[in-house]
């Protein structure tokens, strides 16, 4: 039986206990090795410190653990016998916006760790902007330290009831609050005997039974084409096969299609995978498909139902979130990649750059620069196959590339 897979983010200020929360994770969830467990609990003690400490599981730059912060997007993989969990553990820092967005981009969940004894500061709230840019379905705000503060229900409720005003502003719709000690391991993975007032789950319970099923579009059919799979064999000479990730609806056996951007229509013949043929493909399963008619067709088409298709346009509206160094250029020209596409554009217009703290517009300042999230329009050489983002993540989402240096130096969502 294959295990569902959720990806989640961790993001926080720094000393919020991310670290701490991700090692007792993986510790109470019997993830980690004897010797990686043994490894942590010697360094621990070199160190000096009390007990072992679960944050040197997930610090796993040297250099970075003596500065005591962490950069950069770590990934970690644990699994339950209930699912398959990717962790993208982000820096908290508004320097490192970029990190964020790039570890966030695909999860299903974000956590948001608050210190009990801090409250909501702007971190938390620069974070809770960028989850509802990215669209991510589930938000989990984890108050920690929940020991330091004897475990009070009244510091919960006020964290709790001071995120809710601040996130109505938001586009976010699902949010849970769960009341933990990392260090202690409090409601992480067991339940807390420290808090019998608190009657939701724990947070392990929470990841593996959050509903995620419908996080994907299943209604609008895209699936743009990776690879056209044409064996050298004789045995297989009339297989013609387009391979590629589904990215929106279900396609069916015996399905009417229509290719773009030629505009042919015909029927799905039969859908493979690795495995042997399937019935139905659905996101974001990698499949084969093969078709009735003998369409020409390359990398970068997409085939989508005829009654129900992208927006073909070179035109773009887009949000971004700019990764350089260097500012982007007004007139700039760049290579823009979207799904299986790749085409060259030109930025018209920067409309205006936000200020992720407070979401208020800056119309007078227009120079962007690493990690600013601005609006921008742009055009293609090219007609691409898109959706909104708020439709679709992955036929809404692109990257700008530096032609020069072959750098991504934006991710860009399109409005």
């Amino acid at each position: 039986m294959n295990s569902e897979l959720l990806r989640f983010s961790t993001a926080g200020s720094v000393d919020d206990g991310k670290s701490t929360l991700i090692g007792r994770l993986l510790y109470d969830s019997k993830s980690i090795f004897e010797d990686q467990f043994e490894a942590v609990k010697s360094a621990s003690e070199r160190r000096g410190e009390e007990g072992v400490n679960l944050a040197l599981l997930t610090d796993g730059l040297k250099a970075e653990r003596e500065q005591g912060i962490t950069i950069d997007v770590a990934y970690r993989y644990f699994s339950t016998p209930k699912r398959k969990f990717i962790i993208a553990d982000t820096p908290g820092h508004i320097q490192y916006t970029r990190n964020m967005v790039t570890g966030a981009s695909t999860s299903n969940v974000a956590l948001i760790l608050v210190d009990a004894r801090q409250g909501i500061v702007e971190q938390t709230r620069r974070h809770a902007i960028i989850s509802s840019l990215l669209q991510i379905p589930h938000l989990v705000i984890c108050i920690n330290k929940m020991d330091l503060v004897n475990y009070d229900q009244a510091v919960f409720e006020k964290i709790r009831s001071e995120f809710e005003g601040f996130a109505s502003k938001l586009d976010i719709h699902d949010v849970s609050f769960i009341p933990i000690s990392a260090l202690k391991g409090d409601n992480v993975v067991d339940r807390s005997q420290n808090m019998d007032w608190y009657e939701g789950t724990t947070l392990l319970y929470y990841l593996e039974n959050v509903h995620i099923g419908s996080d994907h579009n299943h209604i609008d059919t895209r699936f743009p084409v990776q690879y056209v799979i044409r064996p050298y064999n004789d045995a297989f000479h009339d297989y013609r096969g387009y391979a590629g990730r589904v990215a929106g609806g279900i396609l069916k056996k015996g399905d009417k299609v229509m290719v773009l951007p030629s505009g042919f229509t015909t029927e799905i013949e039969k859908i493979d995978t690795a495995d042997g043929e399937i019935e139905e493909a659905f996101a974001p399963m990698s499949v084969t498909i093969l078709l009735k008619d003998d369409i020409d067709i390359s990398r970068g088409d997409m085939i989508v139902r005829e009654n129900n298709q992208p927006n073909v346009t070179q035109d773009l509206e887009l949000r971004i979130c700019w990764f350089n160094e260097r500012p982007l250029q007004p007139r700039g020209k760049y290579e823009i990649r979207h799904t299986t596409q790749t085409a060259r554009c030109i930025v018209q217009e920067i409309q205006y750059k936000m200020d992720v703290n407070t979401l208020h517009r800056n119309l007078e300042d227009k120079t962007v620069r690493m990690n600013d999230i601005a609006r921008i329009s742009i055009r293609t050489t090219k007609p691409l196959l898109v959706d909104s983002y708020s439709k679709n993540r992955i036929t809404g989402s692109v990257i700008l590339v530096d032609e020069g240096t072959n750098e991504t130096v934006a991710a860009g969502m399109v409005i």
